[in-house]
């Protein structure tokens, strides 16, 4: 897998997400219950996508002294298209989430602690996918037209499906853990697992955290093939969807109050998709540079965002 990143760079990315993983659990309160205001959300939101800015003109700064200035502005174009990409899909989870915790009623002062645990997750099964992918397409570049062909009918299926909402108590992976598992019935707080009689149950909210897991595994499927038609260099793929990921948590809360003004962003999203498939599909007659396909997917996310806050305006009228 050819990657302009050298073991030191990959050790201290990883290095950098389990220091700000455990501030954020140890230092920050992470790991206290607490509701979890506009303030904070919009504070941390800021961190993190400052941080990544601050990391992509590093790897900018890094490059252009030792691979030249043409490979240095590539990458960095490369790592900013792909964070974007991926920062306007995960608003999507955003979405679902929501559903999540409102059908099984979670107050919002135990969400981030499961949240947060999704996160770390999230970030495991990521990483796996993310070297899985990008080993696969070294080895056989045609699974690209592949993961083309699966965005182009995920994005029209979207279209289609936009204002349909997933059906959260009949999910399938509900109903088998409820099968296999004590379920503890009740409010037991921000616990996972209570005992009982000397034996362990799982409470509600595990149910919940299992589902925002299996969730991010789904929108993981949508979401990494779009990120290989920006680059195929696995730590550029690793480092955007990273920085995505931990900014989740704070995306959901800054979105919560006012995730019903944006509907028409799925719209965004998933010709966004669409756009993404085409654009692998075509590879073999034209390349789409990386300029382009960053300028059409900010316009198509600013544009559902747009029309999203006139609509709601017209129907308050």
């Amino acid at each position: 897998m050819e990657s302009i990143a050298t073991a030191p760079m990959w050790a201290g990315f990883i290095a950098f997400v389990l220091v700000m993983l455990a501030l954020d659990l140890f230092v920050f309160g992470g790991n206290k219950a607490h509701k979890v205001g506009v303030k904070e959300a919009a504070t941390w939101s800021l961190v993190w996508v400052s941080l990544a800015l601050l990391f992509n003109g590093g790897l900018w700064w890094y490059l252009n002294g030792t691979a030249g200035p043409e490979i240095a502005n590539q990458k960095a174009l490369e790592f900013f298209s792909g964070y974007l990409i991926e920062k306007a899909l995960s608003v999507d989870n955003v979405f679902v989430f929501l559903l999540i915790f409102s059908a099984f009623q979670v107050p919002i002062q135990y969400q981030r602690r499961v949240l947060i645990y999704g996160v770390l997750g999230a970030i495991v099964m990521r990483a796996v996918m993310i070297m899985a992918g990008a080993w696969v397409v070294s080895e056989f570049s045609w699974v690209l037209y592949l993961f083309g062909a699966f965005l182009l009918v995920t994005g029209m299926r979207m279209l289609v499906a936009a204002d349909a909402e997933p059906d959260v108590a009949n999910n399938p992976v509900l109903r088998f853990a409820r099968r296999h598992l004590r379920v503890a019935d009740g409010d037991h707080g921000e616990r996972f697992f209570v005992a009982k009689g000397g034996l362990r149950y799982v409470t509600p909210l595990f149910l919940v955290l299992i589902l925002i897991e299996v969730t991010d595994l789904v929108f993981a499927v949508d979401s990494i093939p779009a990120i290989f038609a920006i680059t195929t260099d696995p730590f550029i793929v690793f480092t955007s969807n990273l920085f995505a990921i931990m900014g989740l948590r704070a995306l959901y809360f800054l979105l919560v109050d006012v995730a019903d003004r944006f509907h028409m962003l799925k719209y965004g999203l998933a010709m966004v998709l669409v756009f993404i498939g085409a654009k692998m599909l075509i590879m073999p007659w034209y390349h789409v540079p990386v300029e382009a396909s960053l300028l059409v997917v900010a316009v198509l996310i600013v544009s559902s965002c747009v029309a999203s806050v006139f609509i709601t305006r017209s129907d308050k009228k």
